[in-house]
């Protein structure tokens, strides 16, 4: 069978995978490989300004060239890497040979190419490698969803500020808001989990086999290899002003470890991703729900078909697609971020195969925040069914009538309610009865006379424009 994504196992790769295109450069195996090769050269590059006799500093324009093969790095470099590990059958070590081959006809490369991995073991390259993944997803894909929507959810709460909205708890009426401040505590609650997706310091370490600089020190035992790699881990990436001087990676140096990166920033990052999704979840439900009671039709578009059978169907597709793949992206996060910082003493292998799921979490992720914008585009506010829902729910304003009889010192004003409401069908003329034989001051028999459940919001108008 010719793979092609029709094919895919994977639903990523094959149904969505056209949603998910800026995602894939970077966290897919060729994104990988691309990091390893950005690593060792700038590890490389680094070690040449290192003032080590055996390696002068490389000119302007090795410095260049190397660059280039950052910049340039495309999938035939990647096949050509992976036609190496065929041989070699260890995945940086083909990374290694391939920079290597790329040194040929090149003498002050080639007399150097020694100093390619030098005193590294495969986890200096591999943990950077992720971090720098990590690093590009978050920037360029998983922040700016989330700020879209965000954006989007916003406006919303701003636009429906005023819009009152029958409340349920336990499923049952209870005392109206409104559908701008529904959305709001959702703008609110994702900001707060995108500022923790964006602080989380992406960690690297470069201290070799055990994390004690021991082949470091064996050949230069008088340099400060720690501050080095720091120097390495924490310099800014190249840039197109700086390709032909020195440049690290954009990280935060992790200066304890095992031989490999203890991966407790990834637990935390990827936590945080889950607990936005988890909020993601809660809101593709409750719209999946409002739609359900007509508080939201959705637009039409031409062409689509709700049901093989029931033609008259408009689906709330998108909220539940979104709903699913959150729940499978937090099925992988969640084991990535309860695997990762688990390793039997100095290393074992299960982390390898366990981190190249990376994306596959934040490709579920990504795909659901693009379904649900997509669904948000589509909600229509039926104001009617707002206004009739609200209008057949007048015990809700058993809450407010008791507790201004009690601020009066009426007794009993709790039970004198409930007598009132539970479970019966209330109407207006009922309450009115009621609060007409109060012995209460006339302005408030007025003001709770006046209170109709639309009008019974309190700061739920206030607090969705404020946010």
């Amino acid at each position: 069978m010719t793979f092609s994504p029709i094919s895919a196992l994977s639903p990523l790769d094959g149904r969505y995978a056209s949603k998910l295109d800026a995602l894939r450069p970077l966290m897919s195996e060729q994104g990988y490989m691309h990091r390893r090769v950005q690593v060792e050269l700038a590890w490389f590059t680094a070690l040449s300004d290192a003032g080590f006799a055996e390696f002068k500093p490389l000119t302007p324009g090795a410095r260049s060239y190397l660059t280039g093969l950052v910049k340039n790095f495309s999938e035939a470099d990647a096949l050509a890497i992976k036609e190496i590990e065929k041989t070699t059958n260890h995945d940086v070590k083909a990374v290694e040979y391939w920079i290597k081959a790329q040194f040929k006809d090149r003498p002050e490369l080639e007399s150097a190419a020694e100093f390619v991995h030098f005193a590294c073991t495969s986890e200096d390259i591999n943990n950077t490698s992720h971090a720098l993944q990590l690093k590009g997803a978050r920037t360029q894909v998983v922040l700016p969803a989330i700020d879209g929507l965000i954006d989007k959810l916003r406006s919303m709460a701003h636009q429906f500020a005023d819009v009152p909205m029958l409340s349920r708890t336990h499923g049952q009426t209870a005392s109206p808001t409104t559908v701008g401040k529904e959305l709001a505590n959702v703008v609110m609650r994702l900001r707060g989990c995108r500022e923790k997706i964006a602080a989380v310091k992406l960690m690297g370490k470069m201290n070799g086999a055990v994390g004690n600089f021991n082949a470091h020190l064996s050949a230069w035992p008088e340099f400060d290899w720690e501050a080095f790699a720091q120097r390495v881990i924490e310099t800014p990436e190249f840039s197109e002003a700086d390709s032909a001087t020195h440049w690290g990676l954009g990280l935060t140096f992790q200066p304890y470890s095992i031989q490999i990166e203890p991966h407790d920033y990834m637990a935390e990052l990827f936590d945080a991703v889950a607990r936005t999704n988890t909020i993601l979840i809660d809101l593709s439900r409750d719209i999946w729900g409002y739609v359900s009671l007509g508080y939201f039709k959705q637009r039409l578009k031409a062409g689509e078909i709700g049901s093989s059978t029931m033609p008259h169907k408009v689906n709330p597709i998108d909220f539940e697609n979104a709903e699913g793949n959150l729940g499978l992206a937090n099925a992988v996060l969640k084991h990535l971020s309860e695997k990762l910082p688990i390793s039997r003493w100095q290393r074992d292998l299960t982390d390898s195969t366990v981190l190249r799921n990376m994306g596959v979490g934040l490709g579920y992720s990504a795909l659901a925040y693009a379904s649900l914008m997509t669904g948000l585009n589509k909600l229509e506010l039926n104001e009617e069914a707002l206004a009739a829902d609200l209008d057949a729910a007048w015990e809700v304003l058993a809450e407010p009538i008791q507790t201004v009889m009690r601020r009066y010192g009426v007794q009993g004003a709790y039970e004198k309610l409930k007598e009132v409401t539970r479970g019966k069908t209330v109407r207006a003329a009922d309450l009115h009865g009621l609060i007409a034989a109060l012995d209460i001051p006339q302005a408030d028999k007025d003001r709770l006379l006046a209170m109709t459940p639309a009008s019974y919001v309190g700061k739920a108008a206030e607090l969705a424009r404020r946010v």
